[in-house]
């Protein structure tokens, strides 16, 4: 499981998620899944040979493995060793364990579950993928922009004007130095907060519904499964958001007198289209939004700090010639 070159961690953890929902939709035994997944689980030297060097998450992978090797919690174990990860990351193996929980807990087949899991994960990846490619081109620019200062400080000088001087020891100097700065960490963090907002804050889109769908198809009554899903969320800090969609969902069932599981399904993926047309909507437009501190801050900051000292300069030595 090669990582590939800055591919978000996110999508790390989606690939680990659809190999184990591969693995035990062939037949593989879930917690022999975990094994197979494990960076030591090389037997022989074609093995070895062909194994990636890294594999992405591999004390988690291997802190599963050991769990389900002996007998202890998996859900526990993949909660325990993501917890020194970014949060967004630490949430995704989160997820992975409140569905083994949920799996565990009811004997529901866990595959399905697993893919849909894996596709909200590569999905969020892809989003983050698409917020790279919008911060890209303002990046480039404010990095230019923020070196021309230096060309216009030496150009200044070449032609026989001192502008650093100008610039750190006068008083209107130091007034555009001042604000020049000011103007430039303005922008930086004006940057950051929009990517903030834009960056998606959920990271298991209908996880839980998805979870309830599960603990019924393993036999269980709504009541048995609303309270695995429960116990889950507050083990695994699972964001419970749709309470209420549940409960529509199950009283559509009883009404139509049809099964809740595939309802339920269908209420997750629609979930899970939503926040994927969001982040797409949130990518798109922050490729426009982040030229307003371009436009704002960095290019008045290279004014104050490239070209008004060399005005300065020039004046200055205009008048003084006089």
């Amino acid at each position: 499981m090669m990582r590939r070159t800055h591919a978000p961690p996110i999508e790390d953890v989606g690939d680990v998620t659809a190999r184990l929902a591969v693995l035990v939709a062939a037949g593989v035994a879930p917690a022999a899944a975990w094994r197979y997944l494990a960076p030591d689980t090389a037997t022989d030297a074609q093995t070895e040979a062909v194994r990636a060097p890294a594999v992405p998450g591999a004390h988690i992978i291997a802190a599963a493995a050991r769990a389900a090797e002996e007998g202890d919690s998996v859900s526990a174990a993949l909660a325990r060793s993501a917890a020194g990860e970014e949060p967004a990351v630490r949430t995704a193996w989160c997820g992975l364990a409140a569905v083994w929980f949920v799996a565990t807990e009811s004997g529901a087949p866990v595959a399905q579950c697993l893919r849909q899991l894996a596709s909200a994960f590569q999905a969020l990846g892809q989003t983050q993928r698409d917020l790279r490619v919008a911060l890209a081109g303002p990046a480039a620019t404010a990095k230019l922009v923020t070196a021309l200062p230096v060309v216009g400080v030496l150009f200044g000088l070449g032609l026989g004007f001192n502008t650093l001087q100008t610039l750190f020891t006068t008083a209107p100097g130091l007034a555009c130095l001042t604000a020049g700065v000011l103007m430039m960490v303005l922008g930086a963090l004006w940057n950051r907060r929009m990517i903030r907002r834009a960056t998606p804050r959920d990271v298991t889109p209908g996880l839980t519904v998805d979870l309830t769908a599960m603990a019924m198809a393993g036999g269980g009554s709504i009541d048995r499964a609303r309270g695995l899903v429960a116990e889950a969320a507050r083990r695994y800090g699972i964001r419970d958001a749709h309470e209420r969609t549940i409960e529509s969902v199950v009283g559509l069932s009883s009404r139509a007198g049809v099964p809740v599981a595939e309802l339920l399904r269908g209420e997750a993926d629609r979930v899970r289209r939503e926040a994927r047309t969001a982040g797409q909507q949130a990518a798109a437009t922050l490729a426009v939004h982040l030229m307003l501190p371009l436009g704002v801050c960095v290019l008045p900051a290279f004014m104050l700090l490239g070209v008004a000292p060399l005005l300065l300069a020039i004046i200055s030595s205009t008048v003084a010639s006089i």
